[in-house]
């Protein structure tokens, strides 16, 4: 391993995630305006798929590599790093507007499957049906976001969606899309090797690579989407992105291999005990923030990323041994974790208790 090689890795393959982003964000919001279709839908469909893909290719060939605990710590570290990291940057840079269907259906549906991957991990192994399953559950998924993204009618109380201004025809829009993520995917790789060879040096397990390093590494296209998506002006496709990325992680990114290697995939304890339940957690702590207001609003944001350098401070005070690790663990479930859940359950109170106050208000004024 050169360690100037792999510096360089992952310098170019930074630059390749904002030349791809910008690419796949062009031409899926040409697609949309050409077929009709509401930028989010084309977030949780096209561009979470596409994003996804990164994940996908680590995960296989870690699988195929012998390494499991890479592909399965990818995902899960990829899912957490999406809601507090990467959604909590984009909250940061400017407060992200929610559309209805994300809280009505794609929300639940992520909380849904992140409850089912937990289920079926219990005994140890992700067998062939359990990726049957989740393969299952996201393809289901992604035909009725279509089907409700085409029947749904303007909602008047949130603003008019942008259209591009000189919109690309059909073809070139796909070429952008298919070039954005070729380019997409070589980048999180080149990034992804030049990282884990570096981390390797030092002496850090596969384990808490997949779910930091790798993780991160991987989400790094939905990062670079989503920035591209806000400065565009498309913040529905930011947020859908994110959501439609972490149902695509679980059920096609961990199903399909599930189902290619027949033996299945084993899932470690400290995984089952720790990671999944956060990964549940980060999911369902989406629910009331994007619910009051239906906006994620900047301190939303900021709320987001400190419990993501507290979960990455957790994994390598653990990694390395150090003594601080179990007492850190048990603030975070004692006493963070709780206090966050009685802010989140306080603050969706007070939003919705002012929103039913400007709804009476208004049914007064009419």
């Amino acid at each position: 391993m050169n360690p100037f090689l792999d510096v360089v890795f992952v310098i170019v393959g930074l630059v390749l995630l904002i030349l791809g982003g910008e690419a796949l964000v062009r031409g899926a919001s040409a697609i949309a305006a050409r077929a009709r279709l509401s930028p989010l839908v084309v977030g949780l469909v096209v561009v979470s798929a596409a994003t996804s893909a990164p994940e996908l290719a680590v995960s296989i060939g870690a699988v195929i590599n012998g390494e499991p605990d890479l592909a399965v710590g990818n995902v899960i570290g990829s899912n957490i790093a999406n809601v507090l990291l990467i959604l909590g940057l984009a909250a940061v840079i400017g407060p992200l507007v929610v559309k209805r269907q994300l809280i009505r259906f794609d929300m639940p549906v992520l909380v849904a499957i992140s409850i089912v991957l937990l289920l079926v991990s219990l005994d140890g192994v992700l067998s062939f049906l359990d990726g049957a399953l989740l393969l299952v559950l996201v393809v289901a998924h992604s035909m009725t976001s279509i089907k409700i993204g085409k029947s749904e009618k303007p909602d008047p109380s949130q603003p008019p969606e942008q259209e591009p201004a000189k919109p690309l025809s059909l073809w070139p829009a796909i070429a952008f899309v298919l070039t954005g993520i070729g380019v997409l995917v070589a980048g999180s790789q080149l990034l992804v090797v030049g990282a884990v060879n570096i981390a390797t040096a030092l002496g850090i397990s596969s384990l808490v690579i997949g779910l930091t390093i790798v993780a991160v590494g991987t989400s790094l296209p939905e990062l670079a989407t989503s920035i591209i998506a806000i400065r565009r002006g498309e913040t529905d496709m930011a947020v859908g992105n994110i959501v439609g990325s972490n149902i695509f992680n679980i059920g096609f990114v961990l199903g399909l291999p599930a189902m290619i290697f027949v033996e299945g995939i084993p899932i470690a304890s400290a995984v089952i005990a720790i990671d999944l339940p956060l990964m549940l957690a980060a999911a369902i702590a989406l629910l009331p923030i994007a619910f009051t207001g239906f906006v994620i609003a900047r301190w939303e944001g900021l709320v987001f990323l400190s419990l993501y350098a507290a979960y990455t401070a957790y994994l390598i005070l653990d990694s390395s041994g150090h003594d601080a690790a179990s007492g850190f663990s048990g603030v975070m479930v004692g006493f963070v974790l709780p206090l966050l859940g009685v802010t989140l359950i306080a603050f969706s109170s007070y939003e919705l208790g002012v929103q039913r106050e400007r709804r009476a208000k208004r049914s007064q004024d009419n």
